[in-house]
């Protein structure tokens, strides 16, 4: 490769290695939003939690709400993929889009169909590459959901159940742990499980929603409701899908920020070292041109004597 070539691919290298960094940089300023954000949601999921549990014992049997009811048969699976908008961060869509997929293919060696839904651009174009069109395609926001979004899919998918177009509905996303570690998480969204919601489990407000070890123990203060609890359960309920979603997809976030943040440092790292490789060649390459040169010199001087 000649010196110039060289020089050029240093030059290109380092360009890429500042974009890297600055994305980087980017992707951890807003990791940290995406953390505060999970934190300031935690004590609203435990409230809705405890809220929808105390109101279903205050009913005694859970009420016979349209979205409560389980179906005689689980024929039709909808699977909602939560995904990002972007790309350049490491495994982070291509692993829920295969994990929902491999969902899919298992439910179909059942005799069951699948019912696709997508959150994020690039888990709606994966689908449709692999001919699996998405009923519900939401895309746009995710590097900063709202919770009108979460509000938007709930919608779509209590709806599709309440109308008895699906029968199941899975929801398959990233679990932020920290920036080096997301976890692909596969839950169960309708229909709400009723021990879930009667016992407390490690359901939606469970610990990892806000509830610190040994809150909501005990003896409970003597509520009144008005309306009567069916009604207010009827209104908590919606709700507690709605936060369901908003969770995933604030967790999600998190997670592809903190996936790009650990993407970038990586190429950050791997342009270092291809920089030093060039170098090192750039050298060699310089070094031998001086050498022959310089051979050149002492060949036209002895032949002048």
């Amino acid at each position: 490769m000649a010196l110039k070539d060289v020089k050029n691919r240093i030059s290109s290298v380092k360009n890429i290695q500042k974009i890297t960094r600055a994305m980087e940089m980017v992707a951890a300023a807003r990791l940290r939003r995406a953390e505060q954000r999970i934190e300031a949601l935690r004590p609203y999921a435990g409230a809705i939690r405890r809220m929808t549990r105390q109101a279903a014992e205050a009913a005694g049997n859970v009420p016979s709400l349209p979205i409560l009811n389980e179906h005689e048969s689980e024929d039709t699976i909808a699977l909602l993929l939560v995904t990002g908008d972007r790309g350049l961060a490491g495994a982070f869509n291509s692993q829920i889009v295969r994990a929902g997929v491999r969902a899919g293919s298992q439910y179909e060696t059942e005799g069951k169909s699948t019912v696709w839904y997508a959150s994020g651009r690039r888990g709606v174009s994966s689908l449709t590459f692999r001919g699996r069109d998405a009923k519900g395609a939401y895309t746009g926001f995710t590097d900063r959901p709202a919770y009108a979004n979460a509000r938007e899919i709930a919608s779509d998918l209590m709806a599709a159940y309440v109308d008895g177009e699906v029968d199941r509905v899975e929801i398959i996303y990233n679990r932020y742990i920290s920036p080096l570690t997301q976890e692909v998480t596969r839950e169960t969204l309708l229909p709400l499980q009723h021990a879930t919601i009667l016992e407390g489990g490690e359901g939606l407000g469970g610990r990892a929603a806000g509830e610190e070890e040994g809150q909501d123990h005990g003896k409970h203060a003597l509520v009144e409701y008005e309306p009567d609890p069916d009604a207010i359960l009827e209104r908590l309920i919606p709700a507690y899908v709605e936060i369901s979603i908003y969770r995933a997809l604030l967790e999600s976030t998190a997670s592809e920020h903190g996936a790009r943040m650990t993407a970038m440092r990586n190429a950050s790292e791997n342009a270092g070292d291809i920089i030093k490789d060039l170098t090192l060649e750039f050298n060699r390459e310089r070094q031998a041109a001086i050498t022959q040169e310089i051979m050149e010199v002492v060949a036209g001087a002895e032949s002048l004597v």
